[in-house]
């Protein structure tokens, strides 16, 4: 395919798999569950944290988190007791852990309280155009109150080459408009142009079968590349892209 071809084609896939079809095996159901601004994006951000391995699995441990919270997430992040957390015990997704839940709890309490919130800390700054600061700077906040070293590991950090594929999701989820009903679309104050690929095991073989993506690593150098091409193919809506690459490697096999 020479590249109109191959834009056409992934501008099909995309109508194919972004609709409300998408959310029933997704993580994304989670904070579509909630319609207050601060429980969406911390049922999302705790949702994206654990998106790793089985997506069903994924799913029903998120689902338990919340149940967890009383299904009130910022109710609980800002006013939960030790006796609460102490409820945690038990709970486990692959190597995130009661004591890293724990920990999240109290870290979002502290960005709600002393960051004015996700959104703020997540934004990028002075009109940068790319999220690689951003959220380098939201792990240093992240992890300004004491904590555990095995936590750090669960957020990761691109100045230290990590493709961040799970904050990326994370942000896709909140920041893309919500027009077709699957993406959120509710940080109004970031722009959607300067979204990156959420890139893992499917999205980085797609890309490569496709000639769209060279590099061998999925790290944040591959970020890079990608984001040159997608950001060609729709400089205001990069990330749309994600649903068909996504969706060519786990639903199609591609």
């Amino acid at each position: 395919m020479n590249k109109t071809e191959l834009k056409d084609f992934l501008d099909q896939k995309v109508i194919q798999y972004n609709n409300s079809d998408f959310i029933d095996s997704d993580p994304i159901q989670i904070p579509h569950q909630f319609s207050l601004k601060e429980d969406i994006e911390i049922a999302g951000f705790l949702a994206a944290t654990i998106a790793w391995g089985n997506r069903k699995m994924i799913i029903n441990n998120s689902h338990k988190m919340m149940d967890l919270m009383g299904n009130s997430p910022y109710d609980f992040v800002l006013n939960h007791s030790e006796e609460d957390l102490a409820n945690f015990d038990g709970f486990v997704h692959r190597t995130f852990n009661a004591d890293d839940f724990k920990f999240f709890i109290q870290s979002l309490k502290n960005i709600y309280q002393n960051h004015d919130g996700l959104e703020v800390v997540l934004k990028p700054k002075n009109d940068v155009d790319n999220y690689q600061h951003a959220i380098h700077h939201f792990k240093q906040v992240f992890f300004e109150i004491p904590h555990q070293q095995r936590t750090l590991k669960h957020v990761s950090d691109p100045l230290k080459g990590s493709a961040s594929k799970r904050i990326n999701m994370f942000l896709r989820w909140m920041v893309r408009d919500n027009s077709t009903g699957v993406d959120l679309g509710i940080w109004k104050t970031h722009s959607p142009a300067h979204l990156h690929c959420p890139l893992d095991v499917h999205t980085g073989n797609i890309a490569r079968k496709l000639g769209i993506l060279s590099r061998k690593q999925n790290d944040w150098k591959a970020i890079q590349e990608l984001d040159i091409i997608l950001r060609d193919f729709d400089k205001k809506d990069p990330v749309k892209y994600d649903f068909a690459l996504f969706g060519l490697g786990v639903f199609e096999k591609f």
